[in-house]
Order: C-alpha cells, then sequence, then structure tokens
C-alpha cells in the first residue's frame, strides 16, 4: 500500500517535471533525456533533474534584480567614449549582438596589458593592490588556502587600516577548500566577505549546478583585471600530476573598467543585497590611457541568451582568414561545432590548441570525442603537452579577440556565471596570434588519418564520456 501511493506521488512529480520542460522550451533531445532519466532512474533521475536540470532564466527573484541591474549598467555607458566608426562597421554584427545580449556598449581608449602565466599576473596584481587608495573588489571561482592567499591576507590588513573598502566574493563549490579560520580573519581585518551560493542543507540541490566562474578585480575603478588564473598556488607553484598551470590574464585600464566593475556589482548584489554597491558613486569618467576599444560580454543562468556562446559563434562566423583558439574544455555543443567546420570548410585556417594533460579523465575523454569530427573538416588540433594549459582565448584576422573566464563547453555557456572581455584591436591580436603559433610549434598536431586509428577501447571511453557533455 505504501510502495503504491509512492509510486503514484512519483509519476505525478514526474508528470509535473515534464509538463515544465515543455513549457519553458529547451531542445528536444534535452527534454527527451531527462524524461528517460526521470523514468529509468528511480529517484535518481529526479534528483539530477533537481540539481542539474532546472531553468534559472526563469526565476521571478533574478528577473527583478535584473531589471534594477539593467538600469545600472545603462549609467555605466556615460562614462565611455564612443567608438571610431570605421572600427564599428568592422565588427558590427559582434557590437551589436554583445550589446543587446549584455547590454554593455563598445568603448574606446582603453590601455590592455597581457598577462603570460601566474607570476607575471600575480606580479601585476599586487603592484596595483598597494597602490589601492579607495576600494579593492575582488571575486574569484575558486580562491584557496597558500601562499598568493596568505600574501592577500596581509596586504589587505595593511590596506585596511589605511581606511581601503574590501569586498570578496567567492564562489561557494569552487572554494568549497577555503577554510573558514581564514575567512574569519578577512573578516576580522575588514574585509566584507561572502559566499556565492554557498552550500547550504535544503538548498543544496537548487544551486549546485549554477556556479560562478567569473574571476575579476577592480581598483578604485582605475584599474581591472580578468582572464582564467584563479587564487591558486599551482599557478606558481604547480600540482604534482599537471605541474604548473599555464594561463592567461589580462589588465584594463580606462573606460572599460566600469563595464567589468559592473559585473563585480551584479554579482555583489545578488548575493549580498546591499544596492549601496549600484550608486554612481563608483563609476568615474576616465582619460584617454590607449588606443584598444573593448566589450564586456557576461552571461549566466540568469541571462535570456547566453551571451558568451553567442558572441564565440559570431566571432567563428564572421572570420575570413582565419580563427585560432586555446581552451581546456572544448566540448563544443552542437552550434559550435557547426560554426567551427563550416568555417574549416569555407577555408578559413581554424586551429584549436588544448593541453594534452586534463584535470579530469572524463573531461578529456569527453573532449576528444569531438576531435574526429572536427578533423574530418580540417580543423587543425594541437595538444600541448608541457603542464597544463587553461587559457580561454579566440584571436580571428588579426583584427578580434577574447580572454576571459568562458570554457568552449555547455557548462559555461548555459549553467556557469561567466565573463570575456572581447577587443577590437589590431596590435593586441597580432600579439595573442604569435604567442599562440610559439606554443603550437611547442605542441603535437593531430593528424586524421592517424587519429582514425586509435584503439577502439578509446572510442567506447569517448563514447560513454560524450553522453554526459550536457553536463560537463
Amino acid at each position: 500500500m505504501i510502495f503504491t501511493i509512492l509510486l503514484i506521488v512519483y509519476i505525478l512529480i514526474g508528470i509535473f517535471i515534464i509538463v515544465k520542460l515543455l513549457l519553458n522550451g529547451i531542445r528536444p533531445t534535452k527534454t527527451l533525456a531527462w524524461m528517460l532519466a526521470i523514468f529509468t532512474i528511480p529517484v535518481g533521475g529526479m534528483l539530477l533533474y533537481l540539481s542539474l536540470g532546472r531553468n534559472r532564466r526563469k526565476n521571478k527573484l533574478f528577473e527583478q534584480k535584473n531589471q534594477q541591474i539593467a538600469a545600472y549598467v545603462q549609467r555605466t555607458e556615460e562614462s565611455y567614449d564612443p567608438m571610431p566608426a570605421s572600427e564599428y562597421q568592422e565588427h558590427r554584427r559582434v557590437i551589436d549582438l554583445i550589446s543587446k545580449n549584455s547590454g554593455f556598449a563598445p568603448s574606446s581608449n582603453n590601455k590592455i596589458t597581457l598577462l603570460k602565466d601566474g607570476e607575471a599576473t600575480f606580479n601585476a596584481i599586487f603592484s596595483a593592490l598597494e597602490k589601492a587608495e579607495k576600494f579593492i573588489h575582488l571575486q574569484y571561482y575558486i580562491f584557496e588556502n597558500g601562499e598568493l592567499a596568505n600574501r592577500l591576507l596581509q596586504l589587505f590588513e595593511s590596506k585596511s587600516k589605511k581606511g581601503v573598502s574590501i569586498r570578496i566574493l567567492y564562489d561557494g563549490i569552487g572554494s568549497f577548500s577555503l577554510s573558514k579560520k581564514y575567512i574569519k580573519e578577512l573578516r576580522n581585518c575588514g574585509c566584507e566577505v561572502y559566499s556565492f551560493l554557498p552550500i547550504q542543507f535544503g538548498k543544496f540541490l537548487s544551486s549546485i549546478n549554477y556556479r560562478n566562474h567569473r574571476k575579476i578585480i577592480v581598483i578604485d575603478d582605475k584599474i581591472a583585471f580578468t582572464g582564467g588564473i584563479n587564487v591558486s598556488d599551482k599557478y606558481i607553484k604547480g600540482d604534482p600530476y599537471l605541474g604548473i598551470w599555464h594561463d592567461r590574464h589580462i589588465k584594463l585600464e580606462g573606460p572599460i573598467v566600469n563595464s567589468l566593475h559592473a559585473v563585480f556589482a551584479m554579482d555583489w548584489y545578488s548575493t549580498t543585497n546591499d544596492d549601496h554597491i549600484l550608486s554612481s558613486t563608483y563609476f568615474i569618467r576616465h582619460p584617454k590611457i590607449g588606443n584598444s576599444s573593448a566589450q564586456i560580454v557576461h552571461s549566466g543562468p540568469d541571462s535570456d541568451f547566453s551571451s558568451t556562446q553567442q558572441a564565440y559563434f559570431s566571432i567563428i562566423n564572421q572570420a575570413r582568414e582565419y580563427v585560432y583558439i586555446i581552451n581546456p574544455y572544448i566540448i563544443p555543443g552542437e552550434g559550435i561545432l557547426k560554426a567551427l567546420q563550416v568555417a574549416a570548410l569555407s577555408g578559413v585556417d581554424v586551429r584549436l590548441l588544448l593541453s594534452d594533460k586534463s584535470d579530469s579523465k572524463i573531461v578529456r575523454w569527453c573532449v576528444r570525442s569531438y576531435f574526429e569530427d572536427l578533423l574530418k573538416t580540417g580543423v587543425s588540433i594541437y595538444l600541448f603537452p608541457e603542464n597544463f594549459l587553461h587559457s580561454k582565448i579566440i584571436v580571428a584576422d588579426n583584427t578580434i579577440s577574447s580572454i576571459g573566464t568562458t570554457n568552449m563547453d555547455i557548462r559555461s555557456f548555459e549553467h556557469n556565471y561567466e565573463v570575456n572581455a572581447v577587443i577590437y584591436d589590431d596590435i593586441f591580436a597580432i600579439a595573442l596570434k604569435n604567442d599562440f603559433l610559439k606554443d603550437c610549434n611547442k605542441s603535437i598536431q593531430l593528424k586524421y588519418d592517424t587519429f582514425v586509428q586509435r584503439p577502439w577501447q578509446n572510442k567506447i571511453k569517448e563514447g560513454i564520456a560524450k553522453i554526459f557533455s550536457p553536463v560537463l
């Protein structure tokens, strides 16, 4: 009797979930996959849906906050210098797409500095932090105890005593290993510290799938940093299996800082409900400091569209000569996969540079499951053998590039909060291209004829891993 009642309740809940899936209008293959999971994996399928399947874009709370944030973002444009007409026309499709999706117009007269690997990046970061006079706003997906964290604590203690306001935001899952003792020390020295979607009893399943993958530092609204590098000693000391992680970060100066700061402010407000950070007191009118035009693109599960995915798609689609991509997790999904294939078949020089090693075996096999389809259409694939390559970069035609936090996978495109800078600067693009080609020279190029002859065991592993691509 009890079993029958439980079964009926389970079926009714399952039907309710399926109706929600149909009303949300998600892809048919995804709807079918969840239907099969719910009715073929008792209890487990439903738990998977509750943790991984719900669409946060429909959350009314986020809709209300987004309305306030949209007005705030609009105010940031008052500090922008207009982009030169010739640059706008050259990249009009990408610019208009990002403006409509993310709300940020492009800005000109910026100075953008490429930072290679952990040592150079943290040297630049600490140098800038030392000069802070008003505020430091810092946000990371991974914030780990170690040498870097201790150096930051010492610096924050010093700056806080001098009246500098310090706000720190870290992801509840990505920074799960950060000790409570360290967080208490940060708060004791005057820092405001909050966890984005912390692990809480009763809310674990509803929040575990949505993570804040952004890495942002803003100092006095004059200097900002973003890119792929987290607060982790593996960027300076390495780890036993992958060695020192190779990555790229950028230092931003000029009006583009206001845009990146707005992204931090959105996350801070969403986490703390502190709307003081949305005031215009945090924005300055920047003097001309450089010659780069740039635009911030951000996305998350509460965005109307997958903005970073669409930006990637547009950059690939408009390439005429070449498009070079560095990313550790290329699990492209149907749209990006077709864009890469069509570009290569159209005569565009399409190259992908990935790490030969990975921090996840299942992800490694899933990434490789796409290689045959890509190689077959003329896409060149290079495997970087030295340690772990963690950069997230696209550069095309010596004119446009993107660098930031977004991986080329479904998790980054649909489930994570991400941010990238799209840079419209020939000199910067050429520097990234030359950097890319140097890494290619150190790498192993895969050949289609050789790759298709890989052991059948590898093909089985790839096929199994590919099943999980929507959640990796």
